[in-house]
């Protein structure tokens, strides 16, 4: 009785940590018979991805193909492949930012209508292979549970790390702005009082010459 306990008060906090950490996406795609359509994450460095993708098939008696790109932030191509009906890919991030994933429709296929795709796009924790980790250090139950609670840990305080880094440059580039902005609105309040004086001078003259003072 204790052990269930134990083992359901674990499956709890591990719900809870999960859902603390965007690890998984599954994402139904309508690509149109011509253009591209795209999805795209944020992703911290040093984080695996892995992602499985197929073509949903239709009714008809076509089999559509597609082509797939993956792209990291800074463009370097991590995955490409065309005329296929399902495929993955994976890899581990080197740059943080936006990776985008497009797909399109073949430019042969003359169904002329639209595909759709399924794509399982997994991150981080969800994209460990928890079956080889138990398997490997025979582990299983509630020591498996608490070695994920402990993986969900690590992503949760590394996101928090990120997201605080991401707060203080955040911080720097408002108080860079504040002071543009401040010594413009000085420097523009100089220029007006410049040009006021001028103006006073430039009348002082015109009067003086008319002998109007």
């Amino acid at each position: 009785m204790g052990k269930m306990m134990l083992l359901l008060s674990t499956l709890g906090i591990s719900l809870c940590l999960f859902s603390l950490i965007p690890s998984a996406l599954g994402i139904w795609l309508t690509l149109p018979p011509s253009g591209t359509k795209c999805v795209s994450e944020e992703i911290q460095s040093n984080v695996v991805v892995l992602t499985d993708y197929v073509v949903i098939p239709d009714s008809s008696s076509l089999h559509p193909t597609i082509g797939a790109k993956v792209t990291s932030p800074y463009g370097n191509n991590l995955y490409y492949k065309e005329n296929t009906t399902h495929g993955n890919f994976a890899f581990t991030t080197q740059e943080t930012g936006n990776y985008l994933a497009c797909f399109w429709v073949d430019p042969h296929y003359l169904g002329g209508k639209e595909i759709s795709v399924s794509l399982d796009w997994k991150t981080g924790i969800a994209a460990k292979d928890w079956d080889s980790v138990a398997r490997k250090e025979k582990i299983e139950g509630v020591e498996l549970e608490l070695r994920k609670l402990e993986g969900a840990v690590e992503a949760i305080h590394e996101n928090l790390l990120y997201l605080k880094g991401r707060e203080a440059e955040m911080r720097v580039v408002s108080e860079r702005t504040n002071a543009r902005v401040a010594w413009f609105s000085i420097m523009s309040l100089g220029i007006c009082i410049g040009v006021s004086g001028l103006q006073l001078w430039h009348l002082k003259r015109f009067f003086q010459k008319k002998k109007l003072i």
